[in-house]
């Protein structure tokens, strides 16, 4: 399988058309990446459901142990999990009803990417949440 990461222009709908981000792997801890990509997001205006089992609240919203756990609808599955983590959370996206699988930079695994893409989910590996927000929608969602 060669995967490829949708296009700037699809990423740009994507981004634009969400707005639960649940965050795997979200640190409670401020100096931390997922922290700060979370606040970041969280301040352009996307709900951020922290996925945590080792925390009750970040960023002011509860914390889920699973997606599972999660009572709300999830647009986008946001991962901050080493690649060999990602399998078992891209199952979980699917059976929850997650419309995107998003591993940020750094994380790639294809297995993750099959499965999500199996699930019709829509994949994004290897890319910052943050600063594709950024680039495409400078100003916001539209």
């Amino acid at each position: 399988m060669s995967f490829e990461n949708p296009s700037r222009e699809q990423i740009k709908e994507i981004l634009n058309q969400s707005h639960n981000i649940a965050v795997v792997g979200l640190s409670d801890d401020p100096s931390k990446v997922s922290y700060m990509v979370s606040e970041a997001m969280q301040s352009k205006g996307y709900r951020i459901i922290p996925v945590n089992p080792k925390a009750t609240s970040i960023l002011g919203e509860v914390c889920y142990p699973s997606l599972k756990d999660v009572p709300d609808a999830i647009d986008i599955v946001n991962v901050f999990r080493r690649p060999e983590h990602t399998p078992p959370i891209a199952q979980e996206a699917v059976e929850v009803g997650a419309k995107v699988l998003w591993l940020q930079l750094g994380i790639a695994n294809e297995e993750a990417a099959a499965i999500a893409e199996a699930g019709n989910l829509r994949v994004i590996m290897d890319r910052c949440i943050k600063v594709e927000d950024s680039i495409l929608l400078p100003h916001g969602k539209l």
